[in-house]
């Protein structure tokens, strides 16, 4: 089937910093005036009980100290943990630049190196809202849009293959990358709702498989994935609802996150899929509306749609079989350009997002990816 498909393996090759582990082992011997910290795997409500308790010095300086623990925390205080990855950032980039210009490296590896570093000082520019870093490997990373505290409603954008530190953002086809994907669904909300209090994320955090290969035809990746997006969904602040917008293999992600999604996520969204390991909307187990786009030329209709040993993800969810509210992506071109600007899709996403299901435009011209929806989300 691989074979058949194009589907041909390509291998990340491991690099990157220990940073992330050297600073979970002095976490795990931390204290903060006497007070010994929360372990890194402890609960959400834990670590926000302990954070409530220190005073803004105090959180600064654990901010300051263990910043590859404090910014990827559950529970940490929204601006504690911007303030964190700030930090993190700043350290791997020091690391990188080091490395750029260790001659005992491999040219190769030297331009690597070189890569990240210039990535971490553009993810560390003023006014950017990093909610999670890690440089291990290929590196994971969030980045947040709007005010995340005081959003009513939030969207994560969660991407496919080929999804690292280094690709989380792109001068080139901007928006088939997280931040502009991301960005461009921010606006096209404050367009359609411009009083609406959202909040846009885009999720870099998971490891995603390179290219096409095997990795990308199997489940093991999206296993992985699934746990630390139920993660972060769980653990957002405040009570916001919450929808997914999940992009080619993030959709495998999606669906295998979806029996275990919090109540919270009320949409999840896909686009490009080539399925969700599951055969049908019932098959996911859960509470959340399913919608789906493909536009009429995305390659990924090739693909077969089918799970056999372990390889492929199952029914294709834009059929009629498999029961998804049917979303038109008007405008949209190729795998990669649900979220350019002024297409159906995105300006569906955005409908979506903000709970205006009602001018949601349906691929069918008629009303029945909205049925059954009551009424408009409230503010």
């Amino acid at each position: 089937m691989l074979a058949a498909t194009g589907w041909t393996a390509v291998h990340r090759p491991e690099g990157g910093t220990p940073l992330r582990a050297a600073a979970l082992a002095a976490w795990a011997q931390a204290r903060i005036d006497g007070r010994p910290v929360p372990s890194a795997d402890a609960p959400a409500r834990t670590v926000a009980r302990f954070f409530a308790g220190l005073d803004r010095s105090q959180r600064a300086r654990l901010a300051e100290g263990y910043p590859l623990v404090v910014g990827n925390l559950g529970g940490v205080p929204t601006g504690v943990r911007y303030q964190a990855n700030r930090h993190g950032l700043a350290q791997a980039e020091r690391v990188e630049t080091a490395r750029g210009r260790d001659v005992a490296l491999t040219p190769a590896d030297r331009a690597a190196a070189a890569r990240r570093a210039h990535r971490f000082a553009s993810l560390a520019g003023s006014g950017r809202q990093i909610l999670s870093f890690d440089p291990t490997g290929g590196g994971r990373v969030a980045e947040v849009f709007g005010d995340l505290d005081r959003a009513r409603r939030v969207s994560v954008v969660v991407p496919g293959v080929d999804t690292d530190l280094i690709t989380f953002e792109r001068t080139q086809r901007r928006f088939t990358a997280p931040v502009g994907m991301a960005e461009s669904l921010y606006e096209s909300q404050r367009a359609a709702a411009p009083g609406s209090r959202t909040a846009v994320i885009a999720w870099a955090g998971y490891t995603a498989p390179t290219g096409v290969g095997v990795d990308a035809a199997t489940g093991r990746m999206a296993v992985d994935g699934a746990v630390r997006l139920n993660a972060l969904t769980g653990t957002l602040p405040g009570n916001a609802s919450v929808a997914l917008f999940c992009h080619s293999y993030g959709s495998v992600v999606c669906g295998v996150a979806a029996h275990a999604l919090p109540r919270r996520v009320t949409d999840v969204v896909v686009l490009g899929s080539p399925g969700m390991r599951a055969e049908n909307v019932e098959g996911l187990r859960t509470s959340a509306r399913v919608w789906a786009t493909r536009d009429e030329d995305d390659w990924i209709a090739d693909v077969p749609h089918l799970e056999f040993g372990g390889l492929g993800h199952g029914a294709d969810p834009v059929s009629p079989e498999f029961g998804a509210r049917l979303l038109s992506s008007a405008g949209a071109r190729t795998h990669t350009g649900y979220f350019a600007p002024g297409t159906g899709s995105v300006e569906n996403f955005a409908k979506i997002g903000t709970g205006a299901f009602g001018s949601v435009v349906c691929a069918t011209g008629d009303d029945a990816c909205r049925s059954g929806i009551s009424g408009e989300a409230q503010d």
